[in-house]
């Protein structure tokens, strides 16, 4: 598979890439933990059908430690026994927040209630924009078509 156009090469889309890294920037700062944030990027990259961000995200979560049992049970977090109920809640709201076409009232009152039984307000901030600009990186990749499987992490672990 070949991308559509190449986002680094392009102009537009280069422009508009570094702004939203910056973005993530900010995220990574935040006190929402990391786990969490690399855990609802991969849901909603599940979601969305976005191949390149579930290969970035399962790579860049295993790099920094995460269990492959885990990342292999984020599609099926309700059933699995292995994330927290900070973590579930986390990513009921990554649920609700990139379906939103498919739920006419978005995010429920009891979604938003049980994630901040477990997340201060500067980390349910990070949330809804951890959900927010992954949903922009996956449309535009998923829009792209660019391909999985090549992705590196380059953090340090």
């Amino acid at each position: 598979m070949k991308a559509r156009l190449n986002p680094v090469e392009n102009q537009v889309t280069a422009q508009f890439g570094k702004r939203l890294v910056a973005a993530a920037k900010v995220l990574e700062d935040s006190s929402l933990p990391a786990a969490v944030r690399e855990l609802v990027m991969l849901r909603a990259s599940q979601i969305n059908g976005c191949g390149f961000c579930v290969d970035m995200h399962t790579k860049d979560a295993a790099h920094a430690g995460e269990t492959h049992q885990r990342l292999h049970l984020v599609a099926v977090w309700r059933e699995a026994t292995v994330f927290t109920e900070a973590e579930r809640a986390a990513l009921e709201l990554a649920e609700q927040g990139t379906r939103l076409a498919d739920a006419a009232g978005g995010v429920t009152d009891e979604a938003w209630t049980r994630a901040a039984q477990h997340y201060d307000e500067e980390q349910l901030a990070a949330l809804v924009c951890t959900i927010s600009l992954i949903n922009a990186f996956n449309r535009g990749n998923v829009m792209l078509q660019l391909p999985a499987g090549d992705y590196q992490p380059s953090r340090p672990a």
